[in-house]
């Protein structure tokens, strides 16, 4: 039946389609449209199950017929990465939300992989509390984020997205329902993980600092990458040489090593059900203190400063778009009354006075009124006298400097060496290029036009990686146009890939969940 049911207009497809609705629900059972595609490509169904267990239904189904799985949250992260092999049956989450947090004064709350972030942070408020977690994709699920280990702002404080995870429920690829998290979890009524069919005896600890559980390198800055800022590792520095017991970690909390490892997978190694995360009180005070900036190096001398500086800044963020001329001056006669006796004025010299910013560096502080104004003194006094402070983000915060169309990047660097990245990708476009993100910890986005041809592309590439390489620093193509996601290499040199390797083995040893979505075609 398998053979029949990979075309939609043959018998076998109206006995998939039968079979999600008695699953899903006939509202939620379809075949898929022209929208429902996954970088470029179409599925053939669309399944919205309204819980976990018709979650796990819709997955055995698909093992029985050996159609390929792709979840889908809100869809805003739906072009990142590589093109899947195939897409049958693409698993809408958007049924499975939700927010529990009892007590509401409890330091962990339990939210649905298809819950809306903004439907969460607003929940939380109402109990004065929050998640440190503020993606910069509009609409997103906490699912989404997760899968991607889209990371905002706080970041620099609070680690990525998965630096908050405590415990998960997800699917594996065969639909068996796996509960892992710390022991406290169990307050939350989950059972402990299935693993091969008996729980393994250790957990995670290595990645429990920060960033994805192998470092990052899938387009999000999630998992299975070189060195990260702030990254994790999988524990006791196996790298799944020792097989299933460096998959599975060894550590005190059962089975989070692999939850860790779905951050960043592209659902490419389990289905998220839910997540419970780390939460805490909205800060009282905030402010943002912002300053004009010229130069990448100019960037990189003030970024030292307000680190050493020791302000506990919440966020250190970046923006340079690219300059816009300024219109050329009209020159005066040096008689006119308005410049008499004032010859070095710019109007009769003709000489440009100072350049307008090329940008911003916005440095966040967050904690009680009193303790963030004192803080904001004293940074306003690092950066001099064109420091401002602001009680409202910039408009630019927390957005992304690419649109679509555009092939988006993501550079991270040890912060000493983002003045060089952003120089040698100058160089390497032969023009200024657009860069925005988290000075403080070295990760940035940057913004070709769609425009470029790929052989173009591929060329800024390849310069761009030589200069990071020897700086232990990477850039990853994070969603590009069709032409150019088929002529590059999206990921560049990825160390960990054997790892990955093994960890597809273990988790999805068929290749059914977003064939290919991972790099080197998993």
């Amino acid at each position: 039946m398998a053979a029949a049911a990979r075309s939609t207009d043959r018998p076998g497809a109206l006995e998939i389609t039968r079979k999600l609705a008695e699953i899903c629900g006939p509202p939620f059972a379809r075949f898929a449209g022209p929208a429902d595609e996954v970088a470029g490509r179409t599925a053939r169904w669309v399944a919205v199950p309204g819980g976990p267990h018709a979650a796990a239904e819709v997955l055995r189904l698909a093992a029985a017929h050996d159609l390929t799985v792709v979840p889908r949250g809100a869809g805003t992260k739906i072009d990142w990465g590589a093109a899947p092999a195939q897409v049958d049956i693409m698993l809408d989450t958007g049924r499975l939300a939700g927010v529990w947090h009892e007590p509401h004064a409890a330091a962990v709350a339990e939210i649905g992989a298809g819950t809306p972030l903004r439907a969460v942070q607003a929940t939380l408020e109402r109990t004065g509390r929050r998640l440190p977690v503020d993606a910069p994709s509009p609409g997103a699920t906490l699912g989404g984020v997760l899968a991607a280990d889209e990371a905002g702002p706080l970041r620099h404080r609070h680690g990525s997205p998965c630096a908050q995870l405590v415990g998960v429920r997800y699917l594996d690829a065969d639909g068996e329902l796996v509960s892992v998290g710390e022991p406290g979890t169990a307050l939350l009524g989950r059972a402990g993980p299935r693993l091969g069919g008996a729980a393994p005896s250790g957990g995670a600890s290595g990645a429990a600092s920060g960033g994805a559980a192998l470092g990052g390198a899938v387009p999000g800055g999630g998992v299975f990458g070189g060195a990260v800022p702030g990254g994790g590792a999988v524990s006791g520095g196996g790298a799944f040489g020792g097989g299933a017991a460096a998959v599975f970690g060894t550590g005190e909390v059962p089975g989070l090593d692999v939850a860790r490892l779905l951050c960043g997978s592209q659902g490419g190694l389990g289905v998220l059900v839910s997540a419970t995360m780390r939460v805490q009180a909205v800060p009282a005070g905030r402010v943002w203190v912002s300053r004009p900036v010229w130069t990448p190096l100019e960037v990189h001398d003030l970024v030292r400063a307000v680190l050493a500086a020791r302000l506990d800044p919440a966020a250190v963020e970046l923006d340079l778009p690219v300059p816009v001329p300024l219109p050329r001056r009209r020159r005066i006669p040096a008689s006119h009354p308005s410049v008499a006796n004032r010859p070095d004025h710019p109007s009769v010299t003709g000489r440009p006075g100072r350049p307008a910013a090329a940008g911003s560096l916005v440095v966040l502080l967050e904690g009680g009124p009193a303790d963030v104004a004192e803080r904001a003194d004293r940074l306003v006094a690092l950066l001099g006298p064109e420091a401002v402070v602001n009680h409202a983000a910039p408009e630019w915060w927390g957005r992304y400097p690419f649109a679509p169309g555009d092939t988006a990047l993501r550079i991270e660097v040890p912060i000493n060496d983002l003045h060089a990245a952003v120089y040698a990708l100058r160089d390497a476009a032969g023009t200024p290029v657009p860069v925005r993100g988290s000075a403080g910890i070295g990760a940035v986005h940057a913004a070709l036009p769609g425009s470029l041809p790929p052989e173009r592309v591929a060329s800024i590439l390849a310069a761009v990686r030589v200069v990071l390489l020897a700086r232990q620093g990477r850039c990853v193509v994070v969603s590009a146009p069709a032409p150019v996601r088929r002529a590059v290499d999206l990921w560049g040199e990825l160390p960990t890939l054997p790892r990955l390797r093994t960890a597809k083995a273990h988790l999805d040893p068929h290749h059914r969940l977003s064939p290919g979505r991972l790099p080197g075609g998993l």
